[in-house]
């Protein structure tokens, strides 16, 4: 798991072992703070709700659905709202699509959120049924909402960049290379990423 500050510190500490660059890294910016999201239909309401927006319109946006639908969003409350109640909270009609895919999922009992499979691939093939929720959508979920602690979202730019800069790499790496270059970092990869992101928030002289 990497929801505590010490499991995190704990899986950089073995990655670190195995990678110089991790080590050179922690002394640079320090550990970084876990990030914990709530397992659940609101945590991926909220995710499609902040797609390509900053996240103060995305703010916004959820007080106006909370104002209309309740606190939390509720399915149900969601599925029984018109294209026009929605869209007057901020929701686009593609984002609805979205909203009422999860809704949908959910409340038929398709997508069981609070047991999903234990295997990680499993995992996402299951959350990708959501439309509107990609690969990297999923697994920003599973490692934060779940804290799963092998997750690795080699496609992430952020996450490429970083992994490109803490190994001295010339280029940033491919999604190839950089699911690649982390497989010997199994299975602490997702305090690989938390660092990651970590390290490309931090200014450092």
């Amino acid at each position: 798991m990497v929801t505590s500050a010490a499991q995190l510190r704990e899986s950089l500490d073995a990655i670190a072992l195995l990678e110089p660059g991790f080590v050179a890294a922690i002394h640079r910016v320090g550990y970084p703070e876990p990030r914990v999201r709530a397992p659940g239909y609101e945590t991926l309401l909220r995710t499609i709700v902040g797609q390509q927006v900053s996240v103060a319109s995305a703010a916004a946006v959820w007080r106006k659905l909370e104002a209309e639908l309740g606190l939390g969003c509720a399915p149900q409350a969601l599925l029984a709202r018109d294209h026009d109640a929605l869209r007057a909270c901020g929701l686009s009609r593609q984002k609805q699509g979205y909203a009422r895919s999860l809704a949908e999922l959910v409340v038929s009992g398709a997508l069981d959120l609070h047991a999903l499979p234990a295997d990680d691939e499993e995992a996402i093939a299951q959350l990708v049924r959501i439309k509107g929720i990609g690969r990297w959508s999923a697994e920003i979920y599973l490692l934060f909402a779940e804290g799963r602690p092998d997750i690795w979202p080699a496609g992430d730019l952020a996450v490429q960049i970083e992994i490109g800069r803490i190994l001295g790499l010339p280029d940033r790496p491919s999604e190839a290379l950089t699911r690649t270059l982390a497989e010997r970092w199994s299975p602490h990869r997702g305090a690989a990423a938390i660092m990651a992101w970590h390290h490309y928030n931090t200014e450092v002289l």
